[in-house]
């Protein structure tokens, strides 16, 4: 899957921390908001969805943007938007606008169903929105990956922002701009962290507009009613020690040393992966991720989880209650933050994650304290800001969230379970492919999905396997330039095999987590194909045999991945990587390989990346190869200036298809390596393949490169 790509020229300027997903076009239009290298590409061009045709044939159609668009000229009545406008006015509400992002309450990448609120209000079902809905206007801002798909899905009533292209004004702009002046824009502000409503607030105070924060309803739910998916309700389950590596209370203690460092009494937590990390719990309330809906409050001398009891065993009550933690219901956690202002508690709180209905309600309530305190002649409380030492402040400390460095670089177990959890996967992923081979030239009927679908029964039948870690990509031809493509049964196309196809895929075992891309071609790449995927191999090889200082931020080393498809003009609009979380979710930070210089954070002994570059070529082709690497210590004949030196260790280990490659691009050490990887593979996968004919496919395929 693909690193986060940005194409607005005004996002230059990141501050990334670790598992910041902000995943709204709206949120991504704040220049300072910290924003994370999720595989998930915001990035144009956008291809084109090819759909089977009726005839016997092979052939595919493809319509434009402006020829679906054109289709669509039947005015409609929006019965949604009548209804939400129709709350705008009720008591308690008042307002002339309504935001609403894709996020939950938690700022996660995935979400459950219920929390779907923006597509249920737009009718557009892509990952990545914003809408904002006017007492006359409604308007949707997403990315290039999207903007053909928002064409289909949007109605005549909405107005489809294409963010990211010249001209086109952001989420804030927009309705600053089309709201009479001293208009009242609302918002969910649990769907918002506390930086992006503050500059929310900002840009829209230039118009004389106020922020209306609405804790008590969500007017999408609202009108949503009874139609809404009910809350997950899974059970919580113990993340077993040997894959954790550190019990609850070593995690805890070191947790409380750093609050303690930086002058706090307590931290809340609001980052889903952050708090199953910390509890060595996982969860199934989000697709793809093993997490649970949860805050967590950790004070020096006791801890709160606020989350719905039902999920909670006595198993994992007990595990919880012999770290010190008690468990509170998930809907009174602004009642500790009141609580907490009132007994003096100093907050650390990371705003870039964190929403504004906890700071806020922290806020208000210090500051009623104080006043109360005041009039009863006590000395004010004084809170702090990290940023500037003690300063008298009524808002706590404010910093990135100490979990998320901790979290990215993996212990010995968590190391040894990623390490095995690929192997496992690669024994399933070596079934898959034969049997796709040979399938695919006898079903003329296979499609897209159906190729997802019986991957992911070989993956089921792993030991340990839990869930695919993200939607998988299925791409055949020119579906495979759609970067973010997601086949659907009614629009898919059949896997044709006389184009390329690209899969990327990844699954959730108890022991660790998988993301892999192979492009491959059935029948014979022609001579542009195989230069392209030769080019990519090139820069896949050049950032795996990286050695570079300690220190040494992500971004630059995406160059090394570049340099070969940059000799002949070509490029990728995406990152080269992301961070990986083990047993967790597939996106992690703080950490990211990308050309996004803004990201500092240096990578580090322990930590894990994807290298997955690629190449498009819009309603042709697509093509990407991605293994995972762990970070370490590198062997070098000397140290300049004492410095420590950093390489990658390979965690995957998967044939890359030899017929796409051309030989005579290589170099002598790029053939070397890629013998080298096949004879990795064969000692390593083959074991788990005794006595099946995949066996033999296995060989097949890792057989060694001959020089040209």
């Amino acid at each position: 899957m693909i690193p986060l790509t940005l194409s607005s020229p005004s996002l230059n300027r990141l501050v990334l921390l670790s598992s910041r997903y902000s995943h709204s076009p709206f949120l991504r239009n704040f220049k300072s908001l910290p924003l994370s290298h999720r595989k998930l590409p915001y990035i144009p061009p956008f291809g084109v969805r090819c759909h089977v045709s009726s005839s016997s044939s092979s052939s595919f159609t493809a319509k434009s943007s402006k020829e679906i668009r054109k289709a669509q000229t039947k005015v409609v009545v929006d019965e949604k938007l009548s209804s939400i406008r129709r709350v705008f006015s009720d008591p308690g509400v008042g307002i002339d606008a309504y935001i609403v992002p894709s996020q939950d309450a938690h700022q996660s990448e995935f979400i459950a169903e219920c929390y779907a609120r923006r597509a249920y209000i737009s009718g557009f079902t892509g990952s990545a929105g914003t809408a904002v809905v006017t007492k006359d206007k409604a308007a949707l801002w997403t990315d290039g990956r999207y903007f053909l798909q928002a064409e289909k899905q949007l109605n005549s009533s909405w107005i489809l922002m294409r963010a990211g292209n010249p001209g086109v004004p952001s989420a804030s702009e927009w309705v600053a701009d089309v709201l009479a002046p001293g208009g009242r824009v609302g918002i969910d502000p649990f769907l918002f962290s506390a930086d992006a409503a503050e500059e929310l607030k900002e840009v829209i105070a230039k118009k004389n507009h106020e922020l209306v924060y609405l804790y008590n309803v969500n007017l999408v739910d609202e009108i949503w009613k009874d139609s809404r998916p009910k809350p997950p309700s899974k059970q919580i389950r113990i993340h077993d020690l040997k894959h954790a590596g550190i019990d609850v209370a070593s995690k805890l203690l070191s947790l409380r040393n750093q609050i303690m460092d930086a002058g706090a009494s307590a931290i809340v937590i609001s980052m889903l992966d952050e708090i199953a990390w910390v509890l060595n719990l996982r969860g199934s309330d989000v697709p793809h991720s093993p997490v649970m809906y949860a805050y967590l409050i950790v004070e020096v001398d006791q801890a709160q989880l606020f989350v719905n009891n039902s999920k909670v065993t006595a198993e994992v009550k007990d595990h919880l209650k012999n770290a010190g933690i008690e468990v509170r219901p998930y809907d009174s956690i602004l009642q500790e933050i009141d609580s907490l202002a009132g007994r003096g508690a100093q907050l650390l709180m990371d705003p870039s994650t964190l929403n504004v209905a906890i700071i806020s309600t922290y806020k208000s309530a210090c500051e009623r304290y104080s006043r109360k305190s005041e009039s009863e002649g006590k000395p004010k409380t004084k809170f702090t800001d990290s940023s500037s030492g003690d300063i008298p402040n009524s808002s706590g400390i404010y910093m990135q969230s100490p979990i998320s460095w901790a979290k990215a670089i993996k212990n010995d177990a968590e190391l040894q379970g990623m390490k095995n959890s690929h192997l496992r996967d690669a024994a399933a992923l070596a079934h898959f492919w034969a049997w796709l081979e040979k399938e695919v030239h006898t079903n003329a009927n296979l499609t897209e999905v159906d190729v997802a679908d019986r991957l992911l029964e070989f993956r089921s039948l792993q030991d340990g396997f839990m869930d695919t870690s993200f939607d998988t990509i299925s791409g055949s031809g020119a579906n495979g330039a759609i970067i973010h493509y997601k086949p659907e049964p009614e629009s898919c196309s059949r896997v044709d095999p006389q184009k390329l196809f690209l899969l990327d895929s990844g699954a959730q075992y108890v022991d660790g987590t998988t993301d892999i891309t192979r492009t491959v071609h059935f029948s014979e790449p022609s001579a542009r194909e195989k230069e392209c995927f030769t080019r990519v191999l090139q820069g896949h090889i050049a950032l795996d045999q990286a050695v570079f200082p300690e220190g040494t931020p992500g971004f630059v080393l995406d160059g090394f991945a570049r340099s070969s498809l940059w000799k002949i003009g070509l490029d990728y609009r995406h990152g080269t990587g992301h961070g990986v979380g083990a047993a967790l979710n597939v996106h992690e930070g703080p950490q990211s390989i990308s050309f996004r210089y803004g990201n500092m954070t240096p990578l580090q002994n322990g930590m894990i990346v994807s290298n997955e570059p690629g190449y498009y070529e819009d309603h042709a082709f697509g093509i990407r190869i991605e293994n995972l690497l762990h970070v370490k210590d590198a062997e070098t004949p000397n140290r300049f200036g004492g410095a420590t030196y950093l390489g990658f260790e390979k965690l995957t280990f998967f044939p890359i298809q030899l017929k796409m490659v051309d030989v005579s691009l290589l170099s002598d050490t790029e053939i070397e390596w890629l013998n080298s990887y096949h004879t990795e593979v064969w000692e390593k996968v083959s074991p788990l393949l005794e006595g099946s004919t995949t066996q033999q496919w296995l060989w097949n395929n890792t057989r060694p490169l001959a020089k040209p």
